[in-house]
């Protein structure tokens, strides 16, 4: 993905190596948030993972790492005092991602007489205290609802690219895109009636977290789709996000650790249903077309 590296974001907060506690993580068409609104808050359906019961949304990773070996970390992983960060072109990587998934969002709730307020993201490193409860790196990126900030290791990028078999600079911008489409269902205040939704329906709790996740998925396809009008992908870009959508499908992530998949226990969605949707909000930047709370669309 082409990027410039410039001045970083001022919604990052760097608590890289600050320790957390012990832990448990052109612009789509006019209106398209509008349609959102209208399709998604008078839904009968929705969903998201709840973090420590905070309303925090990630990526379910902690059975993949179980029994596995660590991971080869870079030289220099955990730099003395002082020294260069190794790690200083992702941090500005995910800090352009940042702010240019914000930049749509702004200008799409803009369209829609709307104001879009900023999420925050935290670096950290192995383990977070969070407005959703303390997390460790094994929680995977999320997003807590509470304090309406995205919390990121950057070691998951080395896992993705490892061990999810997910390489590449786009994948990364899709776990960003993706966390960021969890703030943007808080702002239009989906999250809250999902968590309602699934507080009086206690049965139907995963199959609503999996049409929250896949929304996501959808609404990250959204912001991809501003990147190709705007000529920042390169070859084999979208082939990357589509990557790394598949490879935190639920079934892949079942049979990679007990060999035998269980629909009845899904949260986050299939590969194929993970990709089909970051695909759908890809092909023409249309955020009315990430209604997956139909009870026909899953």
């Amino acid at each position: 993905m082409r990027f410039t590296p410039g001045q970083r974001s001022g919604n990052i907060e760097d608590r890289r190596g600050a320790g957390g506690g012990r832990g448990g993580m052109a612009m789509g068409r006019p209106g398209g948030i509008a349609g959102v609104i209208v399709a998604l808050v008078l839904a009968v359906l929705g969903g998201s993972q709840v973090l420590g019961g905070g309303g925090g949304s990630g990526f379910p990773i902690e059975d993949v790492l179980k029994g596995l070996p660590p991971a080869q970390q870079p030289a220099g992983a955990e730099p003395l005092p002082g020294a260069p960060d190794p790690d200083a072109k992702l941090v500005d990587f995910v800090s352009f991602v940042l702010d240019d998934v914000q930049k749509l969002w702004a200008e799409q709730f803009r369209a829609a007489n709307k104001t879009y307020g900023e999420a925050k993201l935290v670096l950290f490193t192995a383990a977070v205290s969070s407005g959703c409860g303390q997390a460790s790196a094994a929680t995977g990126p999320f997003y807590c609802q509470l304090d309406r900030t995205v919390y990121v290791d950057l070691d998951f990028f080395r896992e993705l690219a490892k061990r999810f078999e997910a390489p590449g600079d786009f994948a990364q911008a899709y776990v960003i895109a993706h966390e960021i489409a969890h703030h943007v269902q808080n702002e239009l205040g989906v999250a809250n009636r999902v968590r309602a939704l699934r507080e009086d329906n206690p049965e139907d709790s995963n199959e609503l977290s999996v049409r929250q996740e896949l929304q996501a998925d959808c609404l990250a396809g959204v912001w991809a789709h501003s990147t190709f009008q705007r000529g920042l992908l390169e070859a084999g870009d979208l082939e990357e996000g589509l990557g790394a959508a598949a490879a935190v499908g639920d079934d892949r992530i079942q049979e990679s650790v007990a060999g035998r998949v269980d629909p009845e226990s899904f949260t986050h969605g299939t590969s194929e249903q993970r990709t089909t949707w970051f695909r759908r909000g890809f092909q023409d930047g249309n955020a009315d077309n990430c209604d997956t709370f139909a009870p026909d669309k899953i």
